[in-house]
């Protein structure tokens, strides 16, 4: 397999042509680079990843685009032993160097964000101050300073990032950028004084990588593959390795997407940088996709969300093993949020936070004692599977395999819980767990799975119930959301493929726990092109008689909108004016049936004692990341 091969860039060998690129981490302290980022990138690079690139540092104070975000003028000794940490196992370690510019944040600097021209951010309605001389040429000293503190702190080089959040893209746009001096006239200007400034500082032996930006999402004005093709032949020569990226604040999908977007390669672009090695990006993250790009054209391939989900996903394909799979799902490796958090995976909750939870990968000797686990869904299978790496001859006892990952998996775009699933099972089976059909609470580790709440209305059907082959009468449906999360917005989805669908939240948006750099926007373009209505700002108070009662929640005696208004929580849809009838706080919906979307409940009242042995659902409802944590953490209380 070429993937995990060796492969020389810019004279440096790398052990596999799979490059772990650069995102947010929030790892902290602060602005630097700290021990749980030395531990998360180390942990990557023992698992063959064979190119680094160390989450983009801010190359001038004026850029802070959240909390944590590294500072390149505090970053050299967390450099310095994100190398050491990386150099035995061969990896090339590069210095992601960036500034957001206009895409940036002013709340901690207290300062206009920078930018080429006065035009308004579309997602944070900033406008930046238009950049002098003077900030021009901090700039560029700033991404040589910064340059030359990685290669001193001892690492390969750097990557310039000129991505979907860069104030280099900014500059390259037509849509940011619209200056009347050199900078507007030849918009590539910046970016050519920056990587000749870079290559000077960092001297002629080291990794000079670009990130750049070909299709901003934006057709009609802005960056475009096809229009992209000059650029990218002026660029390549000027640098040793050329990652090809899409997005910007017009599109932050794109970069990095969901399972329900395909991403797009252009093989006319790796043409056009030459003899220059282009690496693939777009949320790859199958070894077999991986190989035809590389048949493509491709000399490497970004592979970072499958070495978020599997760091070890290098040496698994060596070995011969199906890697842990990434799920696409946008849920914990995204931390560009109001809470901060610190970047995790659904499926490895141990990823960036490889100090404080323990390897439940490396197989430790154990006594072979007989170990039972009840219930066979993601905390069940997963306790399952540490227990065995534990040395332990495990039973797991289930009515049926895989609790509710198959469920989820029937939503559209959502079949990667099912290879989750079968990659437990798959573990497991290799380990030497044992299946056996049944149920009992008698068990070292207790994943029973939860209850289905009381139903919303009388004669509502579950989310699940749906997912799992329920046949719904002919005619109009009413899916109810209360969680605001992906289950309520895939089952109307599906639902839509062949009848009217209405789905109605009581929350202020549709899908509000999926955020803003989730799949928020994502979902609720999916669901207006699939011409599902979509009512906010209501609660579900009865269904009888084939019509179903939504009250408003924020006023008594606001008019009644016509379907497809937006007065009142409406977010538009299907119908016309004046098909809602009833009282100016109440709308009626017409529907033969009710899905209830909402929450799930504990399987179970816990005893006083031995709380630890139970995991997932039968606790409280849990995310697939929390049950497979909890999994984990009741394997290791049977057997530390």
């Amino acid at each position: 397999m070429r993937l995990t091969g060796p492969w020389t860039v810019a004279g440096r060998t790398a052990p596999s042509r799979v490059l772990f690129g650069p995102h947010e981490t929030n790892l902290g302290p602060g602005r630097t680079l700290g021990p749980r980022h030395v531990a998360y990138w180390a942990r990557r690079a023992a698992g063959g990843a064979g190119v680094v690139v160390v989450e983009g540092a801010s190359v001038h104070p004026s850029d802070h685009p959240y909390e944590r975000a590294p500072l390149a003028a505090h970053c050299a000794a967390g450099w310095a032993a994100v190398g050491d940490a990386c150099r035995p196992h061969g990896t090339v370690v590069l210095a992601g160097l960036s500034h957001t510019g206009g895409q940036g944040s002013a709340s901690w600097t207290q300062a206009p964000p920078w930018g080429p021209s006065p035009m308004p951010d579309v997602v944070s309605g900033l406008v930046p101050v238009p950049m002098g001389d003077a900030e021009l040429a901090a700039l560029v000293a700033g991404f040589a300073g910064a340059a030359a503190t990685a290669v001193s702190a001892g690492l390969d080089g750097v990557e310039v990032d000129a991505g979907p959040r860069s104030l280099l893209r900014q500059f390259l746009s037509p849509l940011t950028n619209t200056r009347t001096d050199g900078y507007g006239t030849d918009r590539g200007r910046l970016l050519r004084e920056v990587l000749a400034a870079v290559r000077a500082a960092q001297g002629p032996d080291r990794v000079l990588a670009l990130r750049l930006s070909v299709d901003e999402g934006a057709p009609w004005a802005g960056l475009t593959p096809s229009g992209c093709v000059p650029l990218v032949a002026e660029l390549a020569p000027l640098v040793d390795l050329l990652t090809l990226v899409r997005g910007s604040a017009l599109d932050g999908e794109a970069h990095r997407p969901t399972a329900h977007r395909t991403p797009q390669f252009h093989v006319e672009l790796v043409r056009a940088a030459g003899d220059t090695p282009v690496v693939a990006q777009g949320s790859v993250v199958d070894a077999a996709r991986a190989e035809e790009l590389l048949d493509l054209g491709y000399a490497g391939v970004e592979m970072t969300r499958a070495l978020i989900a599997d760091a070890g996903f290098v040496t698994a394909l060596r070995a011969g093993r199906t890697p842990r799979p990434c799920l696409l799902c946008n849920q914990a490796c995204r931390v560009l949020d109001t809470r901060n958090p610190p970047v995790s995976c659904v499926v490895d909750p141990r990823s960036g936070h490889e100090t404080v939870e323990p390897d439940v990968d490396t197989p430790v000797p154990g006594s072979r004692r007989p170990v039972l686990v009840a219930g066979a869904g993601p905390a069940g299978l997963e306790a399952a599977r540490v227990l065995a790496l534990r040395g332990h001859a495990v039973e797991v006892v289930a009515p049926a395999i895989g609790g509710l990952l198959p469920v989820v998996a029937a939503a559209p775009s959502r079949e990667r819980f099912h290879a989750f699933a079968d990659w437990l099972v798959g573990e497991c089976t290799r380990l030497g767990v044992r299946f056996t059909e049944g149920t009992t609470d008698d068990a070292d580790v207790v994943a029973t799975g939860g209850l289905d709440a009381a139903p919303v209305v009388p004669g509502a059907v579950s989310a699940a119930d749906v997912l799992t082959g329920a046949v719904l009468p002919a005619g109009p449906v009413l899916v109810h959301d209360p969680v605001g999360g992906p289950v309520g917005i895939g089952v109307a989805e599906l639902l839509a493929a062949d009848r009217e669908v209405t789905l109605a939240t009581p929350d202020d948006v549709v899908g509000s726990r999926l955020g803003p750099v989730g799949d928020l926007v994502g979902a609720n373009r999916r669901l207006a092109r699939a011409g599902v209505r979509r009512e906010t700002a209501v609660e579900l108070v009865g269904w009888s008689d084939g019509e179903a009662v939504l009250r408003r929640r924020w006023a008594a005696d606001v008019p009644a909108p016509g379907a497809g208004g937006l007065g009142a929580g409406g977010q538009g849809g299907v119908g016309g004016p004046g098909d809602l009838g009833g009282p100016g706080d109440e709308l009626r919906i017409p529907c033969v049936a009710v899905v209830d979307a909402g929450h799930r409940l504990p399987g179970r009242d816990l005893p006083d004692e031995g709380r630890a042995r139970f995991a997932g659902d039968v606790v409280a409802p849990r995310t697939v990341l929390e049950a497979v944590l909890e999994g984990r953490r009741a394997a290791l209380a049977v057997t530390p």
